[in-house]
């Protein structure tokens, strides 16, 4: 097998902490070990400085929107003359937007095939343009419709990180072929390794039932619904007790709904954790809960069956493609009541509980990281192919959308 030269361009990577910079790091260090040269394209950060070789930063600024992501810009003269001397083989983008135009801009001008994986459902996030009417909030949806569409043409094979987004794209770009579903794995080696009793002592966790969660304090990971579940939990079950890790543009008030519905005791913030140290407070836990609804896999949720926890999660994009209910879990509708009245079942049969968490193991060996990257490097083969050939990724339904949109304006 050739070693291949592959550029990674994210706009997210060390030290901001989420699936896509899980993503790009886990499988720069799969392919790495496999005997490719990986390098990165990403963010810089005046805080921040990189302990791994071939790591290659942008300029970057804060965004002046309730985001806790900086800006990057892509503009890098070190940058443009560095990557002909890498003798590329192909070109990753991990967004449609700044560097992952960059990246497409590169592999047109270098001659390379573009692959991009869908890392996120970009309409949902159309509320952090400062826009707040509907109807300008409708079309902006449309307008990011059309800009991916536009992307995913520029592309030679898409990644799609779950079942449920290939469902999703098929129906709304009429994806016809050019793409693979390949889940983000996970290293399982930290879950094997660590015991998490030391981190619940520590922690003052003793003879509680501890649920914890994982993500961005943002409005689109639900934590509403979480909270007012687990306040209604509480009511029936006193030992229960709510662990929250993450920060985020919306932090202050989602620290306040505790307080509000007279569980703050129960409830902690734990706050940003770095990737290597959430094992052990993921196995410190009895089980893990997650309201988002704008997942594309749920990765988090594959790491908290990696520790072994049971899950209760509301069904959606991404979390039912990792949990199967009453397998791993329970899976419920987007509803606090049903959410409580899942996690109150979830520790009313020790039993029951204990084959979830023999089963969230099992499940999560399915997905372990270098299995997936083996499936990725597939992807990349067949990339270089489809560039040789000329062909590129093809959707239906961009068309008929502008119509649409210019409908929708027209007074």
């Amino acid at each position: 097998m050739k070693r291949l030269h592959i550029a990674h361009f994210t706009n997210m990577y060390h030290p901001v902490i989420n699936g896509v910079v899980r993503s790009v790091s886990a499988y720069r260090d799969a392919f790495t070990k496999m005997g490719h040269n990986v390098f990165v394209f990403a963010q810089h950060n005046d805080d921040y400085e990189d302990n791994e070789p071939f790591v290659f930063r942008y300029p970057s600024l804060d965004l002046p929107i309730s985001v806790d992501i900086p800006a990057v810009i892509p503009v890098s003269p070190f940058v443009d003359r560095l990557l002909p001397a890498l003798k590329l083989d192909l070109i990753h983008a991990h967004h449609p937007a700044l560097l992952g135009l960059t990246a497409a801009n590169k592999a047109n001008k270098l001659d390379l095939p573009l692959v991009f994986t869908f890392h996120s459902r970009y309409q949902e996030y159309s509320h952090y343009i400062p826009l707040p009417q509907q109807s300008v909030q409708g079309f902006v949806k449309d307008m990011i419709h059309i800009w991916l569409g536009e992307f995913i043409e520029k592309c030679h094979h898409i990644v799609l990180p779950s079942e449920s987004m290939r469902k999703i794209l098929v129906e709304e770009y009429g994806l016809s072929g050019g793409y693979t579903v390949v889940p983000t794995g996970i290293d399982l080696t930290p879950f094997r390794e660590i015991n998490g009793q030391a981190t619940r002592a520590q922690l003052g966790w003793q003879n509680d039932k501890v649920m914890i969660s994982v993500g961005r304090l943002a409005a689109e990971k639900n934590w509403h619904t979480l909270i007012e579940a687990s306040a209604n939990a509480m009511q029936h079950n006193p030992d229960l007790r709510l662990a929250i890790i993450g920060a985020g543009p919306e932090g202050d008030m989602i620290r306040k709904l505790p307080q509000s519905l007279g569980i703050a005791r129960r409830v902690d913030f734990l706050g940003r954790i770095p990737f290597n140290e959430i094992p052990r407070y993921l196995k410190a836990a009895d089980c893990f809960v997650f309201a988002s609804t704008s997942e594309t896999q749920g990765l988090v949720t594959l790491e908290a069956l990696a520790a072994g926890l049971p899950v209760v999660a509301v069904a959606a994009s991404g979390t039912s493609d990792i949990v199967r209910d009453n397998i791993e879990g329970f899976t419920t509708r987007n509803d606090s009541g049903a959410l409580s009245a899942a996690i109150l079942q979830m520790f009313a049969d020790p039993e029951r509980t204990a084959r979830f968490k023999s089963a969230a193991f099992e499940r999560a060996q399915n997905f372990e990281i270098n299995n997936q990257a083996k499936r990725l490097e597939a992807v990349y083969l067949q990339a270089i192919e489809d560039h040789k050939q000329g062909r590129f990724v093809h959707i239906e339904n961009q068309k008929s959308l502008g119509s649409k949109i210019f409908d929708s304006v027209r007074p």
